[in-house]
């Protein structure tokens, strides 16, 4: 598919918010540009402005991954994806290449976890099942171990080659540490991660999805609030109103 990164983040987010938060789907440039610079479940941390992601959204609707899904009396254009159509999947290749695409390389530890929300695998064979049948259609691919891991990291193959070497570059963030099945795994020395261990680096199990589930209700009552904030805004007077 060749897309950017900001492509890449505002699809991903399009599908992370229809399966975990159908409540607010489609969603509005602001709940997007929220969504999108998340601090938490994201990887890299972006801080996209609403003019990047319009132009994101343009060339994704323009190749028909994208459309406006305002309904009538809307105060706000919403955006969904089509992936559905673009990218026919099952629900749980769906929720890998969704985790792939919003953090980064994984390993099936990892994508056990972070993907649970979307669908329950049951356990590392249903995921490594997943994992076999979106490489065979080419969509994600194997990386080599990194120092000191003990299992191997699976990554999108959607993004152009620059864009996915710039926003996951090797040795940078949290997808290099986190739970495995094996348990949290210390980082080598120089592996980007400064010799701390991955219970350092990010809460493992139950208590990281805890805190990412409580941040993701804040972040979606703020972007409640800012819509009732919107939509109960006096209008503005004519010009030589007196």
């Amino acid at each position: 598919m060749n897309l950017s990164a900001s492509e890449t983040r505002v699809l991903g987010c399009l599908l992370e918010k229809q399966r975990t938060t159908p409540e607010t789907y489609p969603l509005t440039l602001n709940a997007l540009r929220l969504a999108c610079n998340q601090s938490t479940n994201r990887d890299p941390v972006v801080d996209y402005d609403d003019e990047t992601l319009r132009e994101a959204l343009h060339r994704l609707e323009r190749r028909g991954y994208v459309r406006l899904a305002s309904g009538r009396g809307s105060r706000a254009p919403k955006y969904r994806h089509l992936l559905e159509e673009a990218l026919p999947l099952a629900q749980d290749e769906h929720a890998v290449m969704c985790v792939l695409m919003l953090r980064g390389p994984q390993t099936p530890g990892e994508l056990n976890q972070r993907a649970e929300r979307m669908h329950h695998f049951g356990g590392l064979d249903g995921v490594q099942d997943t994992l076999e049948r979106l490489i065979a259609r080419g969509l994600i691919a194997r990386r080599e171990r990194r120092p000191g891991q003990k299992e191997e990291r699976y990554a999108q193959l959607l993004e152009d080659d620059e864009g996915a070497e710039s926003a996951h570059a090797d040795g940078g963030h949290a997808d290099a540490a986190g739970a495995t099945a094996d348990g949290p795994v210390a980082s080598a020395p120089g592996d980007g991660n400064g010799g701390r261990s991955a219970v350092d680096h990010e809460p493992a199990g139950d208590l990281a999805t805890q805190v990412g589930e409580l941040r993701e209700r804040v972040e979606r009552l703020e972007r409640e609030l800012a819509d009732l904030r919107s939509a109960s805004a006096p209008a503005s007077q004519p010009a030589g109103w007196s």
